[in-house]
């Protein structure tokens, strides 16, 4: 074909692209982890800027405070959100955050417990990850091979040997749980109860750090991500301060220089 200038092509892709279905003119009722939430024009602003281009860990604070106090406003906003006392700088997404919580549980046992268990309305996928995950573990998961155990039924398969009950809340199938006392009843086998939620959901639902749960997750999505064609997003996980050394991924801190002035660092991390 003959050569054809900027404009002439730019308007010929529109032309095509007008055949596709999109989210503009299309509802989506999918869900799934991928939802079309508004996401306000600041935050493409915020991306454009050269300090967010890269992925990076921030390895070097004096170079990097732009960074690193994103990141820790970043993660006072979802402790204030989960009720937790402590959260990372984030996960690839809710999947891999699920799977940590798992690996994190099977630590704060020292390894002593490798029984999970999960409940069948946990999205799909991260029932899956977490499997791939911990296979060569040693890991056994139960209680999501059939939807029809419920709450109750999963808390009969808590036993000495398990390291964590894996809940939902609002759940795979949208419905909104009541956990009032399920943490109890899972520490009275010194299990830990994880729980995945949707950050949206906790400004009305009570937080899972209100009801004792030990780890909160989920998808970051809803924050202010697009569809992006389905990921991956940002995972986010909290839990108790007790659990801060055993948790994965990256932690900022709040510090003081030696002129008192207020800075940003990698907090209980080597380098």
């Amino acid at each position: 074909p003959e050569p054809v200038s900027e404009m002439e092509i730019m308007a010929e892709l529109r032309e095509m692209s007008e055949a596709n279905a999109d989210l503009q003119h299309l509802p989506c009722f999918l869900g799934a982890g991928a939802y079309n939430h508004f996401v306000p024009s600041v935050v493409y602003h915020v991306l454009s800027r050269s300090e967010f281009y890269t992925a990076y860990t921030p390895y070097q604070p004096e170079v990097s405070q732009g960074t690193l106090q994103a990141i820790f406003e970043y993660q006072s906003m979802i402790c204030a959100l989960t009720g937790m006392e402590v959260s990372n700088a984030s996960h690839y997404d809710g999947a891999t955050a699920m799977a940590e919580a798992v690996i994190m549980a099977i630590s704060v046992s020292r390894g002593r417990r490798r029984k999970v268990v999960m409940s069948p309305a946990i999205h799909p996928e991260y029932r899956e990850t977490v499997r791939t995950y911990t296979q060569g573990m040693g890991v056994t998961t139960v209680g999501d091979y059939w939807l029809a155990n419920d709450i109750p039924a999963l808390v009969d398969m808590v036993d000495g040997d398990t390291a964590c009950l894996i809940v939902q809340n609002p759940d795979f199938l949208g419905r909104i749980r009541d956990l009032s006392g399920l943490a109890e009843r899972v520490h009275a086998h010194k299990a830990l109860l994880v729980v995945a939620c949707d950050p949206i959901s906790l400004g009305m639902l009570k937080p899972p750090g209100d009801y004792d749960a030990d780890v909160a997750l989920g998808e970051g999505q809803p924050l202010g991500n697009p569809i992006s064609y389905g990921g991956p997003y940002v995972g986010f996980f909290a839990c108790k301060k007790r659990y801060v050394r055993r948790m994965a991924g990256r932690l900022v801190g709040q510090t003081v220089d030696v002129e008192g002035k207020r800075g940003f660092v990698l907090t209980l991390a080597t380098r």
